[in-house]
This record gives C-alpha cells, sequence and structure tokens, in this order.
C-alpha cells in the first residue's frame, strides 16, 4: 500500500496528476464513505421502488375505480416531474410542513432527515415506472392461467402471488433491469440535499486538493464499475428465471 501511494504522491508532484484519494488517508475515508453511501443509498432505493411497483401493479387492478385512479394519479404525477424536483418538493416543501421532533441533544431537528427524503422521493419516482413495468408483465400472463387458479381455488391475493406475480417477472426483468440501472444513475441528484454520495464525496475532495479532472474521470469509472456490477446481477436473475418457450 505505502508503494502505491508513494506512487501517485510522485505521479501528483512530478506530472501534475493528483489522485489524492490513493495517498492521502482522509480525502479515501471521504470517498469510501461516498461510495458505502451511495450502495446502501442504491439498495435500499432499488428494495423500495419494488415495492411500491408491486403494490401499485396490485392496486391498479383492484376493482374498486378510486383505487386504480389513485395510482394512474401517482404514475402520471411522479412520471412527468423531473425527479430533481421531486427530490426538492420533499425536502423543502413537505418537511417543513412536518412537525419537528427533539433529539438526543435536546436540539429540534426535522422529522424525516435528508438521506430519509433522498430515499422516499427516489423510491415514489422509480416505483412510478415500475407500476407500470410491473402491470405490463401481468398483461402478457395468459387469462386463462389465471382463471385456472381461480379454478383451483385460489383468491385473487394467492393467484397474484403464486401463479400471476412469478410468470409476470419472467416477463418484465428486462425493462425492470433498465429502470433500475437509471434509479442507481439517479441517486447523484441527492446530492443537491446534502446527502453524503459520491458526487458530493468527490466534491469535498476536489474543493480543497482542486484535482476536479482526477476525481471525475475517478466518479465516472466508479459508476461504470457500480452498474456494470448491477447489470451483471440482472442478467444472472434473469437466465435463473428463465422458462423455456414462455419467457421472451
Amino acid at each position: 500500500m505505502d508503494g502505491t501511494a508513494d506512487f501517485f504522491r510522485w505521479l501528483a508532484e512530478a506530472h501534475r496528476i493528483d489522485v489524492s484519494i490513493a495517498y492521502d488517508p482522509l480525502d479515501r475515508k471521504r470517498f469510501l464513505i461516498g461510495l458505502w453511501t451511495t450502495i446502501w443509498l442504491s439498495g435500499v432505493c432499488i428494495g423500495s421502488s419494488i415495492l411500491v411497483g408491486l403494490i401499485g401493479a396490485w392496486l391498479h387492478g383492484a376493482r374498486s375505480a378510486a383505487a386504480r385512479g389513485a395510482v394512474q394519479v401517482f404514475v402520471q404525477f411522479f412520471r412527468n416531474t423531473p425527479p430533481l424536483v421531486q427530490l426538492a418538493f420533499f425536502y423543502f416543501a413537505v418537511s417543513a410542513a412536518l412537525p419537528p421532533v427533539t433529539d438526543r441533544f435536546g436540539a429540534s431537528v426535522p422529522l424525516i432527515d435528508n438521506v430519509g427524503w433522498a430515499i422516499v422521493s427516489f423510491s415514489l419516482f422509480a416505483g412510478a415506472f415500475n407500476v407500470e413495468i410491473f402491470r405490463s408483465g401481468i398483461e402478457a400472463v395468459p387469462r386463462a392461467t389465471v382463471e385456472a387458479a381461480e379454478s383451483l381455488g385460489y383468491t385473487r391475493l394467492a393467484a397474484y402471488r403464486h401463479v400471476v406475480l412469478p410468470l409476470a417477472f419472467r416477463v418484465c426483468l428486462p425493462a425492470l433491469g433498465n429502470n433500475l440501472v437509471n434509479l442507481v444513475k439517479t441517486t447523484t441528484l441527492a446530492y443537491a440535499i446534502g446527502v453524503p454520495e459520491l458526487l458530493y464525496a468527490a466534491s469535498q475532495v476536489w474543493s480543497e486538493v482542486f484535482n476536479v479532472r482526477e476525481m471525475m474521470v475517478v466518479l465516472l469509472l466508479t459508476y461504470v464499475a457500480l452498474v456494470a456490477v448491477l447489470v451483471h446481477g440482472l442478467r444472472r436473475w434473469e437466465r435463473a428465471m428463465r422458462i423455456p418457450g414462455y419467457s421472451a
């Protein structure tokens, strides 16, 4: 490790290529915290957005016209407004309308912090797209399959869980994967409300070391690696769930 640090220190001094996270412990710690925050935030938002999509797709097929209308309003609102505007709306408008709480030091703090609002905003944004993705997958399941499940005594919820959803997942996994990749890239917007993710951490480094060029290259390569790992995992999941003669 010392040899690598010495090499990058020499590179900065001799050639003005300053990758400070390779030799400066403080900069490296900041960057690693940002990396972990991005991974954690992406994982939580992926899980939450899938849950939102499943619930929304279920309600979209409900007998209640009010439930179907509410899902349509939700989908249109989050699909047709910019995610950065949604994030600012939650953080500045909705947060201000909620009553504050007292922390363990006796100070008054918001009920939901900036990380919490980032999770809420990104989960609902991606969840709105997931609703349509799951809905299209459900509609691709043959009606005869659903009727066969109902004839065996399955309730609508049981047929949805055990028959329709497993088949629909296989159909919509490619589109779902694209949306989840976009969600990971969207997490960079959390920088706007001070969430210490990768872009925020990189900006802290370059604002002190003035190595914007080097940190932007590192940032770009890091996101390429993160997305590559996610895509690889999704492709393995898709191959594992494939039914010969059924999936597209």
